[in-house]
């Protein structure tokens, strides 16, 4: 009988730097368009039978230790396993739930803070590189979660383990990329839930109480202070923690800057272009130059490369660093206008739908629906 193993547990074996032979057996096409790095790919459909190709593509891949087979659900790596075995093979194991259940591995990163009272963890989707948070205070036991995605349960542990209570959820703009938990996880416990005041521009038909540039909120002794930063959408709001952190979202990276044409269009992409090199050097240059820097995304090869840091680390940076090293916050206006229009990568799967769903203009069909949405990384930045 094949072996199964969890998503978590393959993340475990590959961050341990394991010995195994990861066999992703899912067509070429969906390969290379979003896989694991590391993964050897063999295409296998159980109508055809397993070949002596199959075979021979294994043995080439193949190094001492396990083989691990992946798929998209677990449908043709479980019989793919299975014939591994008849054939010979002593030590395969099949992921649970394939790329599905990886889309669903989380890191939980404590970041480090001037303040022994602030807490604030960074909550990784290590697949897609979105990036959550909850903030809070230890001496007050009082928290608010900022861009919390669909698995909202991660939050809630997050949270109760760093005994903290949650007590608001903040969207930092209309997520393009995957589906928001913002709304759900507010409703689940019957707390308030926030968006930038000009999300009302975007068709918003979830209730939301708004924040506006400069308003504050205390979560207990916490302050975070909305910002609002449009670019990369209209609305978007940035949040500043206390004088130590700002939560970016998609106005600023570790590694680059948010992408401007998915509300905007490719044909007015360079207005948002405009207003993004506005917010950065008007409002976010502007502040200290040690404020940490805390994005809502890292950007994921289709490898599942991190652009910067790996799974498990905090993707963080000084504004002064950012300011130092990144080359586009360099580039006067027009240049900068030119490089994000110039150069736009793929859009994220799904995401006209996403945004359908995330600003409450559609209802998901069902959990399996969200998931083939979701599939694959974030292409947010630019």
């Amino acid at each position: 009988m094949v072996h199964q193993i969890t998503a978590e547990r393959l993340a475990d074996m590959i961050d341990a730097g394991e010995s195994i032979t990861l066999v992703d057996t899912r067509q070429e096409d969906s390969y290379e368009g979003w896989h694991i790095r590391g993964a050897e790919n063999v295409p296998f459909d159980p109508d055809e039978g397993f070949t002596d190709e199959h075979r021979a593509r294994v043995d080439e891949a193949s190094e001492n230790g396990s083989i691990v087979a992946i798929c998209g659900k677990g449908l043709t790596s479980t019989p793919f396993g299975i014939e591994l075995e008849d054939h010979g093979y002593d030590d395969v194991r099949v992921v649970k739930g394939g790329m599905e259940d990886w889309s669903k591995v989380y890191e939980v990163v404590p970041t480090d803070t001037e303040s022994e009272e602030l807490v604030i963890v960074q909550v990784q989707r290590r697949a897609k590189g979105c990036l959550g948070y909850v903030v809070g205070s230890s001496e007050s036991g009082r928290a608010a979660v900022v861009d919390p995605t669909r698995q909202t349960d991660r939050l809630k542990v997050v949270a109760e383990e760093a005994g903290l209570t949650i007590e608001r959820v903040l969207d930092t703009h209309v997520h393009a990329d995957h589906v928001s938990g913002g709304r759900t996880l507010a409703d689940e416990l019957g707390v308030p839930y926030h968006f930038g005041e000009r999300a009302s521009e975007r068709d918003v038909e979830y209730d939301y109480e708004p924040l506006a540039d400069g308003e504050t909120i205390d979560i207990g002794g916490v302050e975070i202070e909305a910002l609002h930063t449009p670019g990369h959408t209209t609305e978007m709001m940035n949040y500043r923690v206390d004088d130590e952190a700002v939560l970016t979202g998609d106005t600023l990276f570790v590694e680059s800057v948010g992408r401007t044409e998915l509300q905007f269009g490719d044909e007015d992409a360079a207005d948002g272009a405009e207003m993004l090199y506005d917010s950065l050097h008007e409002t976010l240059l502007e502040l200290p130059e040690d404020t940490r820097v805390l994005p809502g995304h890292v950007s994921v090869s289709a490898d599942g490369r991190y652009e910067v840091a790996s799974p498990g680390d905090a993707v963080e940076a000084r504004l002064s660093t950012l300011r130092d090293e990144l080359d586009l916050l360099g580039l006067e206006k027009e240049a900068f206008v030119s490089r994000l229009v110039d150069n736009t990568p793929e859009k994220p799967a799904n995401y006209e739908r996403v945004i359908e769903i995330n600003t409450g203009q559609a209802t998901l069909e069902d959990e399996q629906e969200a998931t083939e949405l979701e599939m694959g990384p974030n292409n947010c930045a630019a």
